[in-house]
């Protein structure tokens, strides 16, 4: 029988689609269960009660400040993490002759300052927010330079089969001033300095949402998962039910045919054992076996006479 590779594929789809549920609905649940600071001077507080050994997994919420930010070159805009990169747009001449358009990136440089949250009551520095969820950078800029053109430059160019279309240049911004939730690990050093960074197990995010939202969007994608899920499994289940039952009429449709065909040959065995002249045993199984092998399976009497190939076997005509 061969494989349905249809119904498996649909079943681990459905497979994959529940673990991701999963993941989103215990991420949501984590979210649930995270401390909530009121502000940062109770988030102070409840750090000076904490126990030292276990880490304070908390959410707060605050405006993105900085001590030394750093100013885009292209917009002037003040963030505390800016993210460069310069793409190449060009059009190649690929085999059929035609020119297609393509890019590459000539730069990518991405870069932070110490940067902090700031609700009015105290200060909580972030630590490592690049690697955090949810993040997102603005677009500061984006500033496309043409190319010049020289017919120097023109010709060697056309001659490697490319077309320099210019640069485009991006600027991407956490400006200050951003209101931003952060979930994290907090600690407090001997100085009094309160950091959030990511916990060696747990959620780290640093996004414009709330909790309230982050928990509400991990439920609906959770949710989302779990439907596409069983619908996928619903179908892979159709698809090799269908396969195997096809593969079970087939099988039966042979055993009978075969039945048909022994049955058969056995009378035709039979009637002429009755007017034969008394052959041996022997010789009479070699000839039912090789009836069986020669008899129409059409008529089921007579030996077949015509031969189809190279797809079908011999039939009687």
């Amino acid at each position: 029988m061969l494989i349905p590779w249809g119904g498996v594929g649909c079943c681990l789809s459905a497979a994959a689609l529940y673990l991701l549920g999963r993941s989103s609905g215990r991420d949501a649940e984590v979210l649930r269960s995270v401390a909530r600071a009121g502000s940062t001077k109770d988030l102070a507080a409840i750090l000076d009660t904490a126990s030292k050994v276990l880490p304070l997994v908390v959410a707060v919420s605050g405006r993105v400040g900085s001590d030394t930010p750093l100013i885009c070159q292209q917009s002037g805009m003040r963030g505390v993490i800016v993210e460069e990169t310069a793409e190449q747009h060009f059009l190649k001449h690929n085999d059929a002759g035609s020119w297609i358009q393509d890019s590459a990136v000539m730069l990518s440089v991405s870069k932070e300052v110490p940067w902090y949250l700031d609700d009015g009551t105290g200060r909580v520095f972030v630590v490592g927010a690049r690697g955090a969820a949810g993040l997102v950078l603005t677009v500061a800029s984006e500033v496309f330079e043409e190319s010049g053109r020289t017919l120097v430059r023109g010709t060697l160019d056309y001659l490697q089969g490319l077309k320099m279309l210019g640069v485009k240049r991006t600027e991407r911004v956490l400006p200050t001033g951003t209101s931003l939730t952060v979930v994290g690990e907090a600690i407090k050093d001997d100085v009094g300095t309160i950091r959030i960074q990511r916990p060696h197990k747990g959620p780290f995010y640093v996004s414009p949402k709330s909790i309230d939202q982050l928990i509400m969007n991990l439920g609906k994608w959770a949710k989302l998962y779990q439907l596409a899920s069983m619908g996928f499994a619903a179908f892979g289940v159709f698809l090799l039910a269908k396969r195997a039952l096809q593969h079970f009429l087939e099988r039966k449709r042979r055993h009978e045919l075969q039945k048909r065909v022994h049955a058969a040959a056995a009378q035709k065995q039979a009637r002429e054992a009755e007017g034969g002249n008394g052959t041996s045993d022997v010789d009479s199984n070699n000839k039912k076996d090789q009836l069986v092998l020669d008899i129409c399976v059409i008529c089921l009497e007579q030996e077949y006479n015509a031969v189809f190939v190279p797809l079908a076997p011999a039939w009687n005509t």
